[in-house]
């Protein structure tokens, strides 16, 4: 294990203890599911999992192609990690501003546009294959 100094709450140095190789990995996907777990709590992440469910459900019903369905699969992980972003974002500026200031609402206006972008990328691209297969399909 590597082993750097750091400053801990209290102002002193703590050695933090990294993992290294299969162990790393490991911690990572332990990360990863943690921050999944934490996105699954936000009330507009849950929104965008229904909105995805039922694209899909649409995608079957005009019998979208393979690639429709992995361009759609994909756009949502886009949409995913700007939500993840975002929230983290949210709760920096909540941590580090707790009282209202102008940096911190930009912020989080800036987070909240940049999911808007990907949620408006995601319906366009359905209604377009959507309705790409009821008209000329």
């Amino acid at each position: 294990m590597d082993a750097k100094n750091t400053i801990s709450r209290n102002g002193t140095a703590a050695p933090v203890h990294k993992h290294r190789g299969i162990r790393h990995l490991f911690a990572a996907a332990s990360y990863s599911f943690g921050g999944a777990k934490r996105l699954i709590g936000e009330a507009a992440f849950r929104h965008e999992l229904i909105a995805f469910a039922v694209a899909m459900v649409a995608f079957m019903i005009v019998g979208a192609n393979l690639f429709q369905y992995v361009a759609m699969a994909i756009l949502f992980l886009l949409m995913m990690a700007f939500e993840a972003i975002n929230t983290a974002i949210e709760e920096i500026v909540d941590r580090v501003s707790p009282e209202i200031s102008e940096m911190g609402r930009n912020a989080k206006d800036l987070g909240s546009f940049a999911c808007l972008c990907l949620i408006l990328a995601n319906a366009a691209y359905a209604l377009y294959v959507i309705f790409l297969a009821r008209f000329l399909g």
